[in-house]
């Protein structure tokens, strides 16, 4: 993985120069047939590369343009990275390479398996022949190691293919030549090292795979859960939306409904009023032609007592004539039926001014009555309104709250879940690599095991050799010893010879003796120094191996307690976030609230100022009208104006 890879894995902030990393990496792979950082564990080896330089080629026998084009790929900055365009224009790229280069290897392969195979043949037909002799006499592990094709030690040195172009001016013969430096056919031990150390790596790239598996796990469960508390959210906020618009259409059928009932009840208030001024100009009718009948009756009786009257002083007077009395009646009675007649129109005149008077006078009444039912209607839809605004001011706080409460638990669960998964995949990297950190030692263990039992045949070889350089001293000394027998044997009289050769015994003897003392002791100290060197290489070894993975422990400590500061610093920033949009969200509310308050106020003074002023021209007009109509002094009550605003 590339750092950036590393570093951004809960994140997942790069872009596509990570190919660029894992061609660098795949190169290295090529050239020296395992990754950077193979033998250390896989989580220890991504914090490494993400802490540290990045990886380079560690042999020096590969080209120049190749080395360069390798480090040009492992750029740890991405942006000094280059991309697939610039690659495609390096020098490594675009150079001319041999064409004969698979050729060679290919006609390589094929004649050292072919020699391989007639090995293995004679092979075959010596253990057949030794076996239809003397039966089997080896095994067939023994007969390949007896007979390898390649050196375990050139196969070791380079155990990879010679890729390099091979000129084309090369003979068959040095092709043959330097045959023993191609590794295309290994040694069974190669062989079963390459096995073992392959199983090393599908266990790390299974460990690796498990980290994959396991973070791709985590993020879908992330994911689901964001999906869930999204899911979860829209429909909370549907069922808030959804009681608002209940809550504004069951406002809408109370004004309604409360319009219709101010219409029905303003009908009902106009037709009783109708109905009472109609009893009221029938009561004053009535009472008019009442007034009238009494004030005729009265001028009926009026006509005949002066009727009376002049007849009785027309007869005390005998001395007019008849005709001239008949006239002077007839003018009385005229004149007295034109003052009558007079008086009449002028009480039809008063009452006919009184019943106009007494109309006008009611119909202000009603005028007024109309605007007091008008303004009670008015205050009442105002106050209506004022109170479901209220209502739904109080429904809309409610909402903020529970969905502040819904989001900050929503954050919480999220946030809970996070922990746990790095939590876990925190305790998954300190099992595996304490499971990392076992398999090293016990593998360490084992080795110095197999050194102890390997040890007696190192010391045998050893000591054979000590015994065979005391026998060679031995056969030495007697040589010696013989050759100084026979020359004192002839120096000496014949009667000394039994005490010379007795000397020259005890002498052999006592050297041998020395000589044993010596071989015993040098054995000893061979044994001693062997042991010491190999415990103290040993347990240099364990040193080494212990202060490695101290290292990578507390490397991959460093590395999770820096995710820990990482995720709760995201999880402080996430909160403060989540805050600064409650705190916003609900000023804006408070806002709304206070303009939709003050816009209500308003329409609120607004429609009763009209309404007064409407009143009041209303009444002013009718005013005007009947100064017109010459009521000057209309005796009305008018209501007390009451203040609604």
């Amino acid at each position: 993985m590339a750092p950036e890879v590393i570093l951004a894995m809960d994140e997942g902030q790069y872009d596509g120069k990570v190919d660029v990393w894992s061609l660098g990496i795949t190169c290295i792979e090529l050239a020296e047939r395992k990754p950077p950082l193979f033998n250390m564990n896989a989580m220890s080896a991504l914090y490494h590369i993400a802490q540290n330089e990045s990886p380079i080629l560690q042999s020096n026998e590969w080209s120049q343009f190749f080395r360069n084009f390798v480090d040009y790929c492992l750029q740890k900055i991405p942006q000094d990275r280059p991309t697939s365009s610039e690659l495609l224009r390096h020098e490594f790229v675009r150079r001319e390479h041999p064409q004969r280069v698979l050729c060679d290897l290919i006609a390589r392969t094929k004649d050292a398996v072919r020699e391989l195979d007639n090995l293995q043949y004679r092979k075959m037909k010596k253990i057949l022949f030794q076996e239809t002799r003397n039966g089997p006499t080896e095994s067939q592990e023994e007969e390949e190691q007896d007979h390898v094709f390649i050196r375990d030690e050139a196969g070791q040195k380079d155990s990879r293919p010679d890729l390099r172009p091979t000129p084309s001016l090369h003979s068959r013969a040095s092709l043959l030549k330097n045959r023993e430096h191609f590794a295309t056919i290994r040694t069974a031990s190669l062989v079963t090292r390459q096995i073992h150390e392959h199983e090393q790596e599908n266990e790390l790239r299974e460990q690796m795979s498990g980290y994959k598996r396991m973070r791709r796990q985590h993020q879908k469960q992330l994911m689901a859960l964001e999906n869930k508390l999204k899911a979860e959210m829209d429909e909370h906020r549907l069922r808030l939306e959804k009681e608002v618009e209940t809550q504004c259409n069951n406002a809408s059928i109370e004004l309604e409904k409360l319009a219709k009932k101010q219409q029905i009840s303003m009908e009902k208030e106009m037709k009783i009023a109708a109905q009472d001024e109609k009893k009221t100009q029938q009561h004053i009718a009535a009472q008019q032609k009442k007034e009238l009948t009494i004030f005729l009756e009265s001028q009926r009786r009026q006509y005949k007592l002066c009727k009376e009257k002049i007849k009785e002083e027309m007869n005390e007077d005998h001395s007019t004539p008849k005709k001239e009395k008949q006239e002077r009646l007839s003018r009385h009675k005229e004149n007295l039926q034109h003052t009558q007649a007079e008086e009449e129109s002028q009480l039809l005149g008063r009452q006919r001014l009184q019943y106009d008077r007494n109309c006008r006078e009611l119909k202000r009444r009603l005028l007024i009555m109309r605007h007091n039912l008008e303004q009670e209607h008015l205050r009442e839809e105002v106050n209506k309104k004022q109170t479901q605004k209220e209502m739904e001011h109080a429904m809309l706080i409610r909402h903020d709250e529970s969905t502040q409460e819904l989001e900050f638990r929503q954050l919480n669960m999220l946030q809970r879940l996070r922990i746990d998964l790095i939590r876990l995949q925190h305790q998954t990297e300190l099992e595996n690599q304490t499971e990392y950190n076992t398999r090293r030692e016990r593998e360490l263990h084992r080795k110095h095991v197999l050194e102890l039992r390997q040890q007696p045949k190192s010391l045998k070889a050893m000591e054979l050799q000590i015994k065979k350089q005391f026998q060679d001293t031995c056969k030495v000394q007697t040589k010696q010893y013989k050759a100084l027998r026979n020359h004192q044997l002839e120096v000496t009289p014949k009667s000394d010879h039994k005490m010379v050769l007795k000397a020259l015994k005890e002498e052999q003897t006592r050297k041998l003796a020395i000589l044993a003392e010596q071989y015993e002791q040098s054995i000893n100290e061979m044994m001693a120094s062997q042991a010491l060197r190999l415990d103290e290489a040993q347990e240099a070894e364990c040193q080494a191996l212990k202060h490695q993975l101290q290292q990578e422990m507390e490397l991959l400590n460093a590395y999770q307690s820096k995710i820990k500061m990482q995720t709760e610093a995201q999880h402080e920033r996430e909160l403060q976030k989540l805050e600064q949009l409650v705190s916003l969200r609900r000023a804006r509310l408070e806002q709304k609230i206070e303009e939709e308050l003050a816009a209500l106020q308003k329409d609120r003074t607004e429609r009763i100022r009209n309404l007064l002023e409407r009143r009041e021209r209303e009444i002013e007009n009718f005013d005007v009208e009947t100064l017109r109509l010459g009521f000057g002094n209309l005796v009305t009550l008018d209501y007390p104006k009451e203040d609604y605003r």
